[in-house]
């Protein structure tokens, strides 16, 4: 086509359609005769355009970005400015693209270098007010600058081109900073303008573009709620049965729900204390009290010093926190109801703790302690004359805190050198409830492995008898026995996890450590009374029981205390059946038993432990005698010739026993009546009624649950064990059920947020059953998609992702040591889930097949990979993880929902699922659980409605990758 008809056709198409005929003249008489063509081919492509329809061809944008790029930068021409404004302000508001993801990626970028121009060309156009307003002709500068910021504004305004430029800083991060550049200096310029609107105007325009990068992290808080039960019951959860757990992983589960239920963080903050003192309140009395103290004025204070680090400011976090105590100290009957409970001022000691933490400024401490002071005035008397005198466990714990540290450093001195003077300070450990307190001290802080391992060393040392006098003897027997005690006693209260080290093997691994493995009974641990461990050489078992039977006391000088703990259950079986046999008469076990119990507690530990095990195996008729002797090994010896701190020493041997029995005189209903120690050492013990079904049990405490609406540390032990008993898909299957009962909204939504707390107790296989067993059953059995209506199916899709992120985020961490202590089942072999290949048909794809109408266009058996590209395969994540296999079939099962031709319940149940990962997607979070969607999917995504936005697009693609921002790119230009 020749220049003169263009010209000719220009003129006439903007005379008809626009009647600016003075702007076409103007292309022609201002622009420098290099630029005529150029600006020639930008009309001609505006003219094109407007013959096919509103929205303009990318090949504008691309005219348009050569022109500023390379020819216009001179801004003191106005008019041909004036023109390029003009061009911009036909089709800065409705981009569109609906070409290959290459031209998509261009429309991108030219829009950024549209942008980066029109910033430069606002920056020129205020400078020159500025010299006009000095030079009193403000009116050419004023005109053009407000023609620039309302392009600008025109521009930022659709959300669409902000997703747009967000692809396009990924693509060009030079060009992004090249555009932070120019705001900068636009800002300079304008701070010394007088005209406050467009000042105002300017601001607007910078803060948009500056949100461009952050515009997926932007969630509104719930600021209409106050209770948060899940909150409440993952601290009641980690107080109740998981003191020992690393601060890390507690920190990273509390912001995941900060996250995915948008709390804000004072009412964060306020959930915690809350949760702290119901736990303080309602703890059974002994060792859970003294667990829950150092949890709340411990190891709380700590989880918040790196909350802290996770927030944006210091600041503002501390002004969170003084928030969170001003709502706190309102709460005047928790507040008064834990100080009777503690017989102190609780939250004078909790302030203390976080101004020492940094937490809160000096003044706000001071300020928040005179109010409670006044507060407590008006409470109901705390102290009565009984109590007035004994030190609150809360000061106690405080002070056994820096002593757990003087304790590693003693311990780590050489034992040969002052046993006396290391076994009075174990003696003075072992005295009242010391024991108890520095053991909590050291969980809560996170030296509880440490103290563990120095016990454990001690053990070590003391096994073997050397020359030696009888003192010495009567030293080293003490001191192993008191540590065999303390270890059996910090593995049965915090996990034996505590115990076992990490890389220990064969002859490596300490007495204590094979011994715990092997034979010590445990809550679940089934243990075989013919185990090679309890065989040991005969020669050793006989002269044991020689010594047993004949001495009247343990003879101390050169025993091997290890030799004669594992050669103490053979002994025991014989002694046994010689009773039965009628070869002993009761008198003779009395002076046995006595005798084993005489001088180190450690050989009735170990007795007791193989007679359990025994006891299992036999028949009712059958256990008389031998529950008759661990009757006789529980109870103390009355007799003036025992070892040093004997009755202290029964008092640990006594609970341990209990516990080791606890189990299997649960199931047999007998009872062994064991000395009182002073507190109820297992409160949580025998929880579920008897003879009922534990099905009834776990929908009547799930009601219960529900109608209070949180979860308190009783129910969570019978949570505990109901999943321990019925095993995981059978208690995650009968709440999902539950669940799905719900039909009003706010139930639902109560029922989700105390379902993903119980959830906590074991999340990681919680997630296998629900992810790959539950949801893709119900998706795929047209029979049961009524019940994913709303209300029951959204709160289910809330419920999956809640779970889904939580998993994945932990899932490389270490378990925690409730997770680790179960036995269970192989829930199923999950590498057959997916396929690793382009050959063979996932097993979810088989299921799909059999159960639709059109499967072939569902899902074809023999669909590739390569079709089904996700980003997790782009990254190289392992599937051969339990986890990634199931989320990756999850996708590929939506994404054939997706693109089905069948519609209903399950459909919207994708949607729900969709727009709920996208409401708690982590702004930056690399390795989301969206990674594992189906490229094909977005496409398929967009065409609903309610996901048919630029953010939820930019939400549900990988943005790392550039096969992520081309599909992204696509999506966005075509809405």
């Amino acid at each position: 086509m020749k220049v003169v008809n263009l010209k000719q056709a220009i003129l006439q198409a903007w005379k008809e359609r626009w009647s600016d005929y003075q702007w076409a003249i103007n292309m022609k008489k201002f622009f420098p005769k290099g630029a005529t063509w150029d600006i020639l081919n930008l009309a001609d492509a505006l003219l094109e355009q407007a013959m096919i329809g509103p929205s303009p061809n990318p090949l504008i944008l691309s005219y348009l970005k050569y022109a500023i790029s390379s020819q216009f930068d001179d801004f003191s021409r106005d008019l041909c400015v004036q023109a390029l404004l003009d061009i911009m302000d036909m089709f800065c508001d409705r981009l569109s693209c609906h070409g290959k993801a290459e031209e998509c990626i261009g429309l991108c970028r030219a829009l950024l270098s549209a942008l980066h121009w029109l910033l430069r060309c606002t920056a020129a156009s205020a400078e020159r007010l500025r010299e006009g307003l000095e030079a009193g002709t403000p009116a050419a500068g004023e005109k053009q600058l407000a023609m620039c910021l309302q392009r600008l504004e025109k521009t930022l305004s659709s959300t669409k081109n902000r997703a747009l430029l967000h692809i396009a800083k990924l693509e060009e991060a030079s060009s992004w900073t090249a555009i932070e550049h120019s705001l900068l200096k636009l800002g300079e310029i304008l701070a010394n303008l007088s005209n406050p609107q467009l000042r105002s105007q300017a601001e607007q325009c910078s803060t948009l573009i500056r949100s461009i990068p952050m515009m997926l992290s932007v969630h509104a808080e719930q600021m209409n709620k106050t209770g948060f039960p899940t909150v409440h019951a993952v601290i009641l959860l980690e107080g109740t049965m998981n003191l020992t757990g690393e601060t890390q992983s507690l920190v990273e589960q509390l912001t995941m729900v900060k996250r995915m239920q948008h709390i804000p963080t004072p009412l964060f903050v306020l959930e915690i204390w809350k949760a702290c003192f119901v736990g303080l309140i309602e703890s059974p009395e002994g060792t859970e009290e003294l667990k829950w103290t150092a949890f709340t004025f411990l190891k709380i204070p700590q989880v918040l010093v790196k909350l802290k680090k996770y927030s944006h400011g210091d600041k503002d976090f501390t002004e969170d926190v003084n928030c969170a105590f001003e709502f706190l100290l309102k709460l005047t009957p928790l507040l008064d109801k834990a100080d009777q409970r503690c017989n102190c001022d609780c939250t004078n000691f909790l302030l203390q703790e976080c101004g020492k933490q940094g937490l809160l400024s000096e003044a706000s401490v001071n300020s928040l302690m005179a109010k409670r002071k006044a507060d407590r005035e008006h409470a109901p008397q705390q102290k009565s004359g009984e109590n007035a005198n004994i030190q609150p466990n809360i000061q106690l714990i405080l002070r056994a805190e820096p002593t757990v540290t003087n304790i590693l450093k003693t311990m780590d001195a050489d034992h040969s050198k002052s046993p006396e003077g290391l076994l009075g300070v174990l003696g003075h450990m072992l005295s009242g409830k010391s024991l108890d307190l520095l053991l909590a001290a050291a969980a809560a802080t996170g030296k509880l492995k440490s103290f563990a391992r120095k016990f454990i060393n001690l053990n070590e040392f003391t096994t073997y008898g050397s020359e030696e006098s009888t003192k010495p003897a009567s030293v080293r027997a003490l001191l192993f026995d008191i540590s065999f005690l303390m270890l059996c006693h910090v593995a049965q209260t915090y996990g034996s996890e505590v115990i076992l080290s990490e890389s220990r093997t064969g002859a490596d691994v300490p007495f204590f450590e094979t011994w715990m493995q092997t034979c010590m009974p445990e809550e679940g641990k089934i243990l075989n009374p013919d185990h090679p461990c309890f065989r040991p050489d005969s020669t050793k078992v006989e002269s044991l029981v020689a010594l047993l039977n004949n001495s009247s006391e343990m003879k101390l000088v050169q025993m091997k205390w290890h030799e004669a703990c594992l050669s103490i259950s053979a002994a025991i079986l014989e002694i046994l059946n010689a009773w039965e046999n009628g070869v002993l008469a009761f008198e003779s076990i009395q002076k046995i038993t006595d005798n084993i119990k005489g001088k180190v507690c450690s050989l009735a530990v170990c007795a007791v432990a193989w007679l359990v095990a025994h006891v299992r195996m036999l028949g009712l008729d059958e256990r008389e005698k031998s529950l008759q002797m661990i009757r006789q090994l529980a109870g103390p010896l009355f007799s003036e010739n025992t070892l040093q701190f004997y009755n202290e020493r029964v008092v640990i041997m006594n609970s341990i026993l209990e516990r080791m029995c606890a189990d299997v005189l649960q199931q047999t209903a007998t009872q062994i009546k064991f000395p009182s120690t002073g507190v109820d050492t297992m409160p949580y013990w025998n929880l579920l009624p008897p003879k009922r079904p534990i099905k009834e049990v776990l929908t009547d405490i799930f009601a219960k649950v529900l109608e209070k609406g949180w979860v308190d540390s009783r129910s969570i032990h019978i949570f505990d064990t109901l999943l321990h008993m019925g095993g995981v898909y059978w208690f995650c299957n009968n709440l999902i059920k539950e669940l799905l009962k719900e039909t009003r909204k706010e139930h639902a939504l109560r029922a989700v947020e105390l379902l993903y707390s119980i959830f906590c107790l074991d999340m990681q296989q919680v997630t296998l059953v629900l992810l790959g067993h539950i949801l893709p059953g119900l998706l795929t059995d047209s029979s049961k998609w009524h019940s994913l209506m709303d209300p029951p199916g959204t709160a289910l899709a809330k419920l999956a992702v809640w779970c889904a992120l939580s998993s994945y985020s932990s899932h490389k961490g270490q378990a925690s040591t409730r997770q680790k202590k179960r036995h269970r089942e192989d829930i199923e072999d999950y590498i057959s889930l997916f396929p690793l290949d382009d050959v063979q048909p996932s097993k979810l794809m088989r299921l799909l097949s059999s159960n639709e109408d059109d499967a072939n266009i569902l899902s074809s058996p023999n669909r590739s990979m390569s079709s089904s590209l996700s980003a997790s395969q782009l990254h190289t994540v392992n599937m051969r993880d339990p986890l990634n296999r199931v989320l990756a079939n999850l996708f590929l099962l939506i994404s054939s929902i997706l693109g089905s031709r069948t519609a209903g319940p399950h459909t919207q149940f994708v949607q729900w699922f969709m727009e709920e990962c996208v409401d708690c997607l982590e702004q930056g979070g690399r390795g989301s659980v969206l990674q594992f969607m189906p490229f094909t999917t977005v496409s398929e995504l967009v065409k609903v409605s309610a996901m048919s936005s630029p953010k939820v697009v930019l939400a549900i693609t990988d943005l790392s990758l550039p096969l992520g921002r081309q599909v992204a790119a696509k999506a966005i230009a075509a809405l």
